[in-house]
């Protein structure tokens, strides 16, 4: 598989008593699919998986996939604090037809880099398909370092890591030291400078309900190369990624999005709540004056640049 695009890990809807709401889940697949996002991820924090049994995290999985059918790839996380559990996840991913696997390391046990590799080597083994790596050692303690990612070197599995830590410098490395495992922007606020980079793909939540606008940002910077665009969509794109990482309220920020757009998110599962009224009205005009900037960038054609 080659990671190539926008990948949006998927929210997992819920009714207001914190069952998963299966319709507006479908619902939520195909909009995407229909923007034009180019894969999707069932089982990413962004999805609340750490919310979910590992019994449901198979049954969402299994049910995005018929949803998806051949239509984009699906790429399941393994996110687990268990190896056993990771471990069965991926064995249902393979099960199920998914294209890929999301492995991260294992939260709270602090592995050293051979230990986690180890685990990250086992998972594979377990499904034997293309995997992305998640590095987030602000969420998992540890960070894949060189020693890491030499050991799952090893497996031809290892396609691409989603790079989140949010150290410029770990980006350079990944560019220069690991070309054969492809660069993917984790850190949204960093997308332009991940591009620039040679990334060629982008997991953001944000595009659950602002696809054509980060659509936007792949397509000037990484297909057509036009980096004078790409910065001015970045640039619009800044106050947005401002509001969803602040005060740790980014899925909240994410469903509160994906009901502006007239979908159902539903609440969040504890022990998260939905936003406030005041985080909801700046959000709101945030994403107005957003899509409103890249309208306008978008609608301007080369000829009319040159002529100013």
């Amino acid at each position: 598989m080659n990671f190539e695009g926008i990948f949006t890990p998927v929210i997992t809807p819920h009714h207001d008593d914190g069952s998963v709401d299966h319709d507006a889940f479908a619902a939520q697949i195909d909009h995407l699919i229909n923007a034009g996002v180019h894969g999707l991820i069932n089982g990413g924090s962004t999805g609340e998986y750490y919310a979910q049994s590992i019994e449901e995290r198979q049954e969402l999985a299994s049910f995005a996939k018929d949803v998806i059918g051949d239509r984009v790839p699906l790429i399941v996380g393994t996110g687990a604090i268990r190896l056993p559990d990771s471990i069965a996840m991926a064995e249902h991913a393979a099960k199920i037809g998914a294209a890929a696997l999301l492995i991260g390391s294992p939260p709270y046990a602090v592995p050293t880099e051979r230990e986690n590799a180890l685990n990250a080597l086992t998972i594979d083994r377990a499904a034997d398909l293309p995997i992305m790596l998640y590095n987030y050692p602000g969420r998992m303690g540890v960070d894949m370092g060189e020693e890491f990612l030499d050991r799952v070197g090893r497996s031809r599995n290892f396609r691409a890591i989603k790079e989140s830590s949010g150290d410029i410098n770990r980006v350079h490395l990944l560019a220069r030291d690991y070309p054969h495992i492809q660069l993917s922007c984790g850190m949204d606020d960093q997308a332009l400078e991940f591009f620039a980079w040679g990334a060629r793909s982008w997991v953001c939540g944000g595009s659950n309900f602002l696809p054509a606008e980060h659509i936007a940002l792949y397509r000037a910077c990484a297909l057509e190369g036009d980096f004078d665009k790409g910065r001015r969509i970045m640039s619009a794109l800044m106050p947005l990624m401002r509001v969803l990482e602040q005060g740790g309220k980014f899925i909240q920020c994410i469903k509160h999005g994906v009901e502006m757009k007239g979908l159902t998110a539903g609440p969040p599962r504890p022990p998260l709540r939905p936003l406030n009224k005041d985080d909801k009205r700046q959000l709101e005009q945030v994403v107005r004056v957003l899509q409103r900037t890249v309208a306008e960038i978008e609608a301007k054609t080369p000829r009319a640049e040159a002529a100013e």
